[in-house]
């Protein structure tokens, strides 16, 4: 008898030791994957980064400009009336409802905080929560300086609280930001003047013709404020979600997603880094990028540099968002698909699952039947092909790089002109419907 127990205990302990191998085998596989805890690291630094990283340039918008005193006002330390949360949520700033305690949360529901007080606002800088602002404040509690992130552009929320108060839609591009108008509010725009060799009116006369939703990412580097035609020469904010797997990441094919990053941090935001891109050091293209040193700028300590690879990680996890149910209609879809790749030979450029051209995606003006203003305005003075996903939800502000066409029904009879594509009514509609539920 003793022996058998003996026995049993030996199996019993034998037992144990391999569930505890397998259970470590397991935890193995699932934790100690070092691709995986890689992924999983820069997954989360590039949110972060994404979301709240400046690159140190509060030196710019809040040192520099004196944004941040206008958004106080005189009454909390800074100039003006300030900048309520109503004024705010009406130039296109956002509000991420999740950073909310839900203290706050209650009294909003119940209309008991005051949106029409720059107090206000700056207790929602406090807490994080206004997307892409980052408010700077001192032992007191009085706004100081304040910077703008990668998410000031380019997310929104879903306005599941009230319009412009929502859960974050990161890479979403915000198209009710009016950016002109904000930095308008700036109290010192001589810095800016000074860079376009102008003056302060006129800097906010050209801000004041971008309108919301869009930004004009080149005038800084060629100083050119307006198309021949006289309209502004801003472009549409793009969105940053679904480009894993494209090349090329602005209208104008400037470079890659993490080249643009470094320019936009660097140059646009105004943060400290470094950006080297010697096809901008031509005085005839890019007098201000050559006066200015923008084709090759270093910064010590470089702020942007180290995190480009986290954020260009995220950038890339970003999914376009499928379109709601009952927002297109699905029949006519099915019949817009077999349109797409067959008559009209849309898929030829558009080419699925990507919809744009693996490889070098990109085409001259005259491809695609339309004007070389904005194309000349980039190194290689073309247009990218832009990848349809998620087109559905940016369908605000119109299409094209300056958003020259309203809908998508116009972009569909621009190219059956142009291309001579003789697509019927009916079938114009179709692949209206089948862009809508990509």
């Amino acid at each position: 008898m003793k022996r058998w127990v003996l026995m049993g205990i030996s199996f019993v302990i034998i037992a144990l030791s391999m569930a505890v191998v397998a259970t470590g085998e397991s935890k193995k596989d699932m934790n100690g994957d070092p691709i995986r805890a890689n992924a999983l690291r820069m997954l989360n630094e590039g949110r972060e980064i994404f979301r709240f990283d400046t690159f140190g340039d509060e030196a710019f918008w809040g040192d520099t400009l004196k944004l941040h005193q206008a958004i106080a006002g005189a009454k909390l330390g800074g100039v003006g009336d300030g900048v309520s949360p109503k004024t705010a949520l009406a130039v296109g700033l956002k509000v991420d409802m999740d950073a909310l305690p839900k203290e706050l949360v209650a009294s909003l529901k119940a209309g008991k905080v005051n949106l029409d007080d720059p107090a206000t606002t700056l207790a929602l800088l406090k807490l994080n929560s206004v997307v892409g602002v980052k408010g700077v404040f001192d032992k007191k509690g009085a706004l100081v300086s304040m910077g703008i992130t990668c998410a000031f552009c380019h997310s929104t929320v879903d306005d599941a609280f009230i319009p412009g108060i929502g859960h974050r839609l990161d890479g979403w591009p915000n198209r009710d930001l009016n950016v002109g108008i904000i930095a308008s509010l700036a109290p010192n725009l001589d810095p800016v003047a000074k860079r376009l060799h102008t003056d302060v009116e006129t800097v906010k006369k050209v801000f004041a013709s971008w309108g919301p939703g869009k930004y004009d990412a080149e005038i800084l580097e060629d100083g050119k404020s307006f198309r021949p035609d006289g309209k502004s020469a801003a472009t549409l904010l793009p969105p940053a979600f679904g480009l894993a797997g494209v090349n090329l990441h602005t209208y104008g094919g400037w470079g890659s997603v993490t080249h643009w990053n470094a320019y936009v941090a660097n140059t646009q935001m105004h943060g400290k880094g470094t950006f080297y891109d010697p096809r901008m050091n031509d005085p005839a293209k890019y007098p201000l990028a050559v006066e200015n040193k923008d084709w090759n700028i270093r910064s010590t300590p470089d702020m942007v540099t180290a995190k480009l690879a986290a954020l260009h990680f995220y950038q890339l996890a970003i999914a376009a968002p499928m379109p709601p149910a009952g927002s297109f209609d699905k029949v006519a879809a099915a019949r817009g698909e077999a349109i797409f790749n067959g008559k009209a030979d849309c898929s030829r450029c558009h080419v699925p699952p990507l919809f744009t051209e693996p490889g070098w995606n990109m085409h001259k003006p005259a491809e695609i039947g339309i004007d070389d203003f904005q194309a000349m305005r980039s190194p290689d003075g073309m247009y990218r092909t832009t990848p349809l996903k998620g087109l559905w939800s940016h369908q605000k502000g119109g299409f094209f790089h300056d958003g020259r066409f309203a809908t998508l029904l116009d972009v569909v009879n621009h190219y059956n002109a142009f291309l001579d594509l003789k697509l019927s009514d009916q079938e114009k509609t179709d692949i209206v419907e089948f862009l809508k539920s990509l």
